[in-house]
């Protein structure tokens, strides 16, 4: 009778573990799919930008330097944005896509706000039609950041929480880093996109 008692508790302990182990699992997973969601949406913002310079192009023609800068940090975004979703989660990509998101959103509030002084621009069909996308992707990035954020503290709490903290020791189950936005105020301003 004893050993059956001892076999039915190395089975429960066994059960246990693999449930927290797959908990955990299950928790990286989704903070890594809400990262995918992330991504998506940055890649049609970063797919608007290109057509919303050569809109713009024709008309700020002076402007050279900033349509320039708005591509180097689209492009710069863009980079920060693959290195991230490589490795969704990692305090020095999350950190980089930030600082790189960050950067551009200031450039095309930049832009935008130096297109205000063109009437002709402000009319054009095609730029505010290319404004309200972008202006619905950002949304869309927004709540994507914000289901990611969840899940990474989701994952990490479970990661810190007695019994997760012996397991994610064990299996090597690192701390995943919140995509936060840049501390700089002018960054963190939405770009306006209405004329």
């Amino acid at each position: 009778m004893g050993f059956w008692i001892f076999l039915a508790i190395i089975v429960a302990i066994a059960v246990w573990a693999i449930a927290v182990f797959n908990g955990l699992v299950a928790l990286r997973n989704r903070f890594k799919n809400a990262f995918a969601q992330i991504d998506v949406q940055l890649k049609r913002r970063y797919d608007l930008i290109p057509n919303l310079v050569e809109t713009a192009k024709g008309y700020i023609k002076h402007e050279r330097e900033t349509l320039e800068a708005v591509i180097k940090a689209r492009n710069s975004a863009q980079s920060a944005a693959q290195a991230a979703a490589a490795a969704p989660g990692n305090p020095a990509a999350m950190q980089s896509l930030g600082a790189a998101e960050g950067a551009l959103t200031g450039v095309l509030g930049r832009m935008f706000a130096l297109a205000e002084a063109y009437p002709d621009l402000k009319a054009n069909q095609n730029m505010l039609a290319l404004q309200e996308e972008l202006s619905s992707t950002e949304n869309k990035v927004a709540f994507s950041r914000q289901a990611f954020n969840d899940a990474v503290m989701e994952y990490n709490t479970r990661r810190e929480s007695f019994p997760g903290n012996i397991f994610a020791g064990v299996f090597q189950f690192g701390p995943a880093e919140l995509l936060a936005a840049t501390e700089s105020a002018e960054e963190r301003k939405a770009p306006k996109v209405s004329f």
